[in-house]
């Protein structure tokens, strides 16, 4: 039997999405089912401890399947001495179109490129991180690169990684029906299940 398959009958017995990547939701199912039985009924965004208060703001505007990926990434930088918080979660259309007119109509530098509905902030499937030194902000470091590779290991997409325009705060997790999909699909259908008021992870 493939690895995969073993983790997709792993997840099936404990009740979660099965797609065969050992990510935070199951890790925080086998969690709570062989070390700490009395929290296994804790649905996967409350398994993780919440974070530091503007983190768990802006954590909480975002899809409950990406919540606890946004806290597991939190603690594998600390793990390895990188200090981040969750700056940026869901935007509404209109707040995304006000950061468009950005540099544009309205004062300020240019910031996206995306306007209302071609942002996957705006469906609560990504989030920015920054970085933080000192209790300082830092908004180029070079540990952007070591969290991106954190973020990927734990199976979110990087902004780093984009040919295009590269976001190194940018983190965002593509559900399972989008895996197949160009970006500028997936945002189509993730607009057609906005509308329609669909879960976009349904």
């Amino acid at each position: 039997m493939r690895l995969t398959d073993m983790i997709s009958e792993v997840q099936s017995t404990l009740g979660i999405a099965h797609d065969g990547k050992a990510g935070p939701e199951t890790w925080n199912a086998i969690y709570n089912r062989i070390v700490s039985p009395k929290t296994a009924s804790l649905s996967a965004s409350a398994a993780l401890l919440p974070v530091d208060a503007r983190s768990e703001k802006c954590i909480a505007t975002l899809h409950s399947a990406v919540q606890p990926y946004a806290r597991a990434l939190i603690e594998r930088a600390r793990s390895v001495g990188i200090t981040i918080k969750i700056i940026s979660g869901l935007r509404t259309y209109d707040e995304q179109n006000a950061l468009f007119a950005q540099g544009r109509t309205l004062p300020g530098a240019i910031v996206t490129n995306a306007k209302g509905g071609q942002s996957n902030h705006n469906f609560g499937i990504a989030f920015d991180i920054g970085i933080f030194e000192g209790g300082q902000y830092r908004g180029e470091s070079p540990k952007y690169k070591v969290v991106g590779a954190l973020g990927v290991e734990l199976g979110l997409e990087w902004g780093g990684n984009w040919k295009t325009i590269r976001d190194e705060p940018h983190f965002q997790l593509r559900p399972e029906w989008a895996l197949a999909m160009a970006e500028k699909q997936m945002l189509a259908a993730l607009r057609t299940r906005h509308d329609a008021g669909a879960d976009f992870f349904a």
